[in-house]
């Protein structure tokens, strides 16, 4: 019975050995292995390099990765306001540094000879213009081609015209240009706190031309990295790659500045979700109500939309009265003035986390949202105090009102969105620690992300006031 069993044992081995591609030679009792790559006992001719290249690139496009964002900025309304990342486009790469945005979809630079472009900033980046003749690998996208026919349709395409793009913001700004196309390089995940450089063929928006506050702001960046749901946005492109999976996450240092933005599945911390609202525009989704302090606030169920491009967070007129009156029921001695006509202002003294109420948001599926006074006020002086939360005003096409959380509320929170499975979910969480990313889902792996601040101006000086621009730069796809 042993005898048997050893030589089923041999067998099954040597099945294996075949099925993996391995030469065997068998020699009574003695099993002889005479091993050959199966690119192996070729002329010297360098056909097989390119035959390797080929088949580990037919392997790695199996492969899903993960990517790792270095991010800078903060939420400060009264110092950056905004949360930017570097990426390398073109070849030689060139580093441009880009708002990070999940209210919209497509990816735009600064682009050579644009008129009205920003020349310099107060976030201590040197900006730079992106310029498709000087990158072997940039080119033109044209109005017959099949990303301009779906995302922006022309009446008169003719063929060779260029793809053109505008967006217009909510303080009046725009931005116009052409769309092209290049490499630009991403930091993949490749280990525990690792990472390796990966090319994705990206199209993108080239500025040519900007106005208003877009181009006179003092924390002006090179653009905008759309990260939306549709089609044009960066994810979506890698994903329909087949490099990526549709599913990322951000967490922002409300404390430190900077903080983790991945593309992939977070396995650690763990995040309760709750449902995207099907066939919307942005990230929308239900909103059952608002605690202040414990009280339930008597207000309906509306939908809010969740947007890192917003630094504060706007609420429909009757709620955002509601909830005021809640939080200065408490101090009723408080001198509130208001500021540039939208912000409420007191001086206060003590300690704000003492005096103030924890607001929460709950929504669908009993997922909650607590927003701390210490973040939904900021200081704009030693004892001057502003509240972030803003009267929007905004509706939705078909005339219902809408919330829109920006950073005020996202910061200080593991922010995950599962476009695949249309969920939404976050945990509080220390985003100046690490993640854990799933990295390939036949191996199980994961690996260690860490946070980055790759920020590199001081903070100004808070007496310093904010322009609306960069509060309120990614509404306009609200109105849109």
């Amino acid at each position: 019975m042993g005898k048997k069993m050893e030589n089923w044992r041999n067998g099954c081995f040597i099945l294996l050995l075949i099925m993996m591609g391995f030469v065997v030679d068998v020699k009574g009792e003695i099993l002889v292995f005479n091993v050959k790559h199966k690119y192996g006992g070729r002329n010297g001719n360098g056909s097989i390099l390119n035959d390797l290249k080929t088949h580990d690139n037919r392997r790695h496009s199996r492969m899903l990765t993960v990517i790792d964002f270095k991010l800078g900025g903060n939420g400060l309304p009264t110092d950056a306001a905004l949360y930017y990342t570097r990426i390398s486009i073109g070849t030689p790469p060139k580093d441009f540094h880009v708002q990070v945005d999940t209210g919209s979809d497509i990816l735009w630079v600064n682009c050579a000879s644009c008129e009205g472009c920003p020349t310099k900033s107060d976030l201590g980046i040197d900006l730079m213009t992106y310029d498709s003749k000087a990158s072997a690998t940039g080119k033109s996208v044209s109005c017959d081609e099949e990303f301009c026919m779906l995302n922006t349709p022309y009446s008169d395409c003719k063929t060779g015209m260029p793809c053109d793009f505008q967006v217009s913001y909510g303080d009046g700004s725009s931005t116009a240009g052409f769309f092209v196309k290049d490499d630009i390089q991403f930091d993949q995940v490749s280990g525990d706190l690792k990472t390796t450089s990966m090319n994705g063929s990206i199209t993108f928006g080239c500025s040519s031309r900007q106005s208003g506050e877009l181009g006179a702001s003092t924390q002006a960046v090179d653009g905008i990295l759309g990260f939306g749901q549709a089609s044009s946005s960066v994810i979506s492109q890698l994903a329909a790659a087949g490099k990526v999976k549709k599913i990322f996450a951000h967490c922002l240092d409300g404390k430190n500045g900077g903080g983790i933005f991945t593309i992939g599945p977070v396995v650690h911390p763990k995040v309760n979700t709750t449902p995207l609202v099907p066939d919307a525009p942005h990230y929308n989704v239900i909103m059952k109500g608002i605690e202040v302090g414990g009280q339930v606030l008597d207000i309906p169920t509306t939908m809010a939309i969740i947007d890192s491009g917003t630094t504060l967070a706007y609420l429909p007129h009757t709620v955002y009265s509601t909830l005021i009156d809640k939080l200065i029921e408490r101090q009723p001695q408080l001198n509130i003035r208001l500021v540039e006509e939208s912000f409420h202002c007191f001086d206060y003294t003590g300690k704000i986390d003492d005096g103030f109420p924890v607001v929460t948001f709950r929504f669908a599926d009993s997922l909650p949202l607590t927003v701390y006074p210490h973040d939904y006020l900021f200081q704009i002086k030693e004892t001057k105090w502003c509240i972030g939360w803003q009267d929007s005003g905004m509706q939705t096409k078909d005339g219902k009102e809408i919330t829109l959380l920006g950073d005020l509320a996202l910061s200080n929170k593991l922010v995950l969105y599962d476009i695949e499975n249309q969920t939404i979910g976050w945990t509080e969480y220390d985003c100046s620690s690490t993640i854990k990313l799933k990295y390939e889902e036949s191996s199980g792996s994961a690996y260690t992300v860490a946070s980055h601040n790759i920020s590199s101006a001081p903070i100004m000086d808070s007496t310093k006031f904010f322009t609306f621009f960069l509060i309120i730069s990614i509404m306009f796809n609200l109105l849109n």
